[in-house]
């Protein structure tokens, strides 16, 4: 089946990015996972993997050419010689027509890792028809790796919002118009589809048709209506409900079992703390403990120590040097991986300081970096995973880094011990090699 190619959203201010050359031709064949295109945005150049494996086909972006977010520029088909259609729209999930709703700005889906193609809409943060500025939260997403809350990215008012909670929405289609000057009569509507998503509960009716509202529902009154239940085991929670509840011992899914409606936000914590307790509550307590911390660096050294350990000592592979500066900050010989974007690297990096000496390793890792210092992200409460992980989030001109471990890996001290050289390694480098 033809696999549509389109601009990623790289940052959540990015509304396009600039094809600066195509790795693959037209008519070449290419595997899943291939390297396909080099993006350029106003904070850094990165190469695009391919989502599907097939024949490069239906190319219509130009090298040099800005393209916006979301817009189709080539096909993946089935073979080499497909026949020229143009790009492939995604019917299943077109937005109304536009003469239907508020003229404004189009919000869409972000994308916020290279291997996600939809996202799950938490909840809205924002009334419908209430005015929103361009910092202002607008509405909470969750994809495989995290849940997070959105910015607005415009000020003016919410017009429409195309999705509501608990709809996989694809990344790029719209979820919200936000509009110059207050609706008249704002629209709310459900992600239209051709019909159920697998492993989805069939549309209501009411989310089958479109639905304009001049007045929208008060908050009190909306807080009574049934919300969408996920399916699959999925719980739509806040990023802060879930990082309170994981300090505090919490099980979400007591929500769930107790029909207490989704998704759920700090003011559901109460509830949580006063449901009846269970027998089997201290396990599950104890199931999810987690050693978490946190620091930050003022300023990100690491980016400027990569460009002059290339130019000069020859050490072109930047995460080598962020391998070698995780283990060296464990304090003896270990494996790490470098986690980015779904891809995972991992090197040896032998005790000592010496750069020179890590190398790429095919054994289990020891310690993992997860590297999201080109994402959105601002915030993640993930908790503990089979080995240590050390998480890099952007923070203004520098770094937020996080700790996250079972107390049976490391010893709260060698926790901080590993926590603390790390950021100070990331905030100087060059102090790795005195």
């Amino acid at each position: 089946m033809p696999h549509e190619v389109t601009m990623p959203q790289l940052g959540m201010a990015q509304d396009a990015g600039k094809i600066v050359s195509w790795l693959k031709a037209p008519g070449d064949k290419v595997a899943k996972g291939d390297a396909l295109f080099e993006v350029e945005t106003d904070k850094a150049t990165m190469e695009v993997e391919a989502q599907a494996s097939g024949f490069l086909t239906h190319v219509t972006a130009r090298e040099g050419e800005d393209v916006p977010v979301g817009q189709a520029i080539a096909r993946i088909s089935d073979s080499a010689d497909a026949a020229d259609a143009g790009p492939e729209g995604r019917t299943a999930t077109e937005s109304p027509a536009p003469d239907t709703l508020p003229e404004g700005r189009e919000i869409t889906m972000p994308q916020l890792g290279m291997a996600q193609d939809s996202g799950v809409l938490v909840g809205w943060l924002v009334e419908l028809g209430a005015k929103v500025g361009a910092d202002d939260l607008l509405f909470e997403v969750e994809t495989d790796k995290a849940t997070m809350e959105v910015p607005a990215g415009v000020g003016g008012y919410l017009a429409a919002t195309l999705a509501q909670a608990g709809d996989t929405v694809p990344v790029g289609h719209a979820v919200a118009v936000i509009s110059a000057s207050k609706p008249d009569a704002p629209v709310a509507r459900g992600l239209v589809a051709a019909g159920p998503m697998p492993d989805a509960a069939p549309p209501s009716e009411a989310t089958k048709e479109d639905t304009s509202i001049a007045n929208p529902t008060p908050p009190a009154q909306a807080a009574t209506a049934p919300a969408p239940q996920p399916t699959g085991g999925r719980i739509l929670a806040s990023p802060k409900l879930r990082r309170v509840a994981l300090e505090k011992g919490l099980d979400l899914a007591r929500l769930v079992q107790a029909g207490h409606p989704q998704p759920y936000h700090m003011r559901d914590l109460e509830v949580l703390k006063n449901l009846p307790t269970q027998a089997s509550a201290p396990q599950a307590a104890m199931s999810v403990q987690t050693i978490r911390l946190e620091a930050e660096c003022a300023q990100d050294g690491f980016a400027p120590f990569a460009i002059w350990a290339a130019g000069a000592r020859g050490l072109s592979d930047a995460d080598a040097l962020l391998a070698g500066l995780a283990g060296a900050s464990l304090g003896r010989a270990a494996t790490v991986a470098i986690d980015r974007f779904g891809a995972s690297r991992a090197y040896n990096v032998p005790a000592g300081r010496n750069l020179s000496a890590v190398a790429p390793s095919d054994a289990a890792p020891d310690l993992r970096v997860r590297d999201l210092r080109m994402s959105a992200l601002s915030a993640l409460s993930l908790g503990a995973e089979a080995i240590p992980v050390l998480t890099l989030l952007p923070k203004g001109a520098g770094l937020a880094l996080v700790m996250e471990c079972a107390p049976d890996q490391l010893a709260p001290d060698q926790a901080i011990a590993l926590l603390s050289e790390f950021a100070g390694r990331m905030r100087d480098p060059l102090r790795h090699l005195l």
